[in-house]
């Protein structure tokens, strides 16, 4: 890559997808930067190496999912999903710390980890004090594609209508409060070519986990007996708090399916990246909170203001590499050190399904 040509990504319009490599002078500090926050401690070799992971996954899923939106002419998908791609591409290094943008969609690997991390801080506190906490998935019987968008805004409705009955209920004193936190997620079947959408949902006790178990099956039962099944919701208690924690704060939908489930036994069984299922879900999720909290409210916390920081040159600028799987600054070193294991780079180059359906 040229000098003019880094440059130009410097100051943000660069606006070629592939890149290739960068010179020695990648990184020209001839303009001030802005930094915010107190940025990511650069010495811990693990999360170092645990971003360049997600980064990695992160532009290889993008690349194929943009080719999906880009088939099917969803335009406003495309444009997040390239937003997505440059995210995190330029980040600066200040006095061992690392700084960069984040593109905050929730198909971005990298902005996910970081939510899950701010969730489970903000929440633990308070179900770590739930003695009987219990641990619930709801669900619906599997739907192919065309009908995923407008079930699971049915199934946010139909969640919505069991809190606001046990909330009058409460209010008149004739029923306990329904509280917990909830997450919705899908999962894809690639044999049956079909859709799961579910909630997993951890309260307080099994009393609001009963009701909501009762509840949901009479809500689901009422036209149409085949629309669920008592076997396929599930409750148990929690055991591992932050463990169940992070099962709930999922990302809406898992990048890498077995394409025979779970249950499959056969050796050397692979996984697959079905782009054009991930881009059914993201696109069936659009405007939905896929994770909040009913019935409680969090201990206020005091407003912490992130410090912004006018920069000159005493930073270090490093950009990515798809090529080098890492950050490289003006002097072709390399930022962590990650070395992508074969089977991750085998599956995200050779086991993807494109094929829309």
């Amino acid at each position: 890559m040229e000098k003019n040509h880094s440059a130009k990504f410097s100051q943000g319009v660069f606006n070629t997808l592939a890149q290739s490599k960068t010179s020695s002078s990648a990184a020209a500090k001839c303009f001030p930067v802005i930094i915010c926050g107190n940025g990511s401690d650069i010495s811990n070799k693990e999360r170092l190496c645990g971003r360049a992971k997600r980064k990695l996954i992160a532009q290889s899923t993008i690349l194929n999912l943009i080719k999906v939106a880009e088939e099917r002419g969803a335009k406003e998908r495309v444009k997040a999903y390239r937003n997505t791609y440059y995210c995190q591409n330029r980040i600066l290094t200040v006095e061992n710390k690392i700084h960069g943008k984040y593109c905050k969609n929730r198909f971005c690997t990298l902005c996910t980890a970081i939510r899950k991390a701010e969730l489970i801080n903000k929440y633990l506190p308070v179900i770590a004090t739930w003695e009987d906490a219990q641990f619930i998935t709801l669900t619906v019987k599997s739907i192919p594609a065309a009908r995923l968008q407008l079930i699971m805004r049915k199934m946010v409705e139909g969640f919505q209508i069991i809190k606001n009955k046990y909330l009058k209920r409460s209010l008149r004193g004739k029923s306990i409060k329904l509280m917990g936190i909830r997450s919705l997620e899908c999962n894809f079947n690639p044999l049956k070519k079909t859709y799961n959408p579910h909630w997993h949902i951890v309260v307080p006790n099994k009393i609001i986990a009963d009701i909501l178990m009762n509840e949901w099956m009479q809500l689901w039962s009422r036209r149409n007996k085949k629309w669920t099944h008592k076997d396929a919701q599930f409750v148990r208690p929690v055991k591992n708090t932050e463990k169940d924690m992070i099962e709930v704060i999922k990302y809406g939908a898992k990048i890498f399916t077995d394409p025979e489930g779970k249950k499959c036994k056969i050796p050397g069984n692979k996984r697959y990246v079905y782009a054009a299922a991930l881009d059914n879900i993201y696109a069936a999720m659009k405007n939905l909170r896929l994770f909040d909290r009913f019935g409680f409210n969090l201990p206020k916390q005091l407003h912490i203001i992130k410090n912004q920081s006018r920069l000159t040159n005493n930073y270090e600028e490093w950009l990515y590499h798809p090529a080098s799987k890492d950050w490289v600054n003006r002097n072709d070193e390399i930022l962590t050190g990650y070395l992508a294991p074969f089977k991750l780079l085998n599956l995200l180059e050779l086991n993807v399904d494109i094929e829309t359906n």
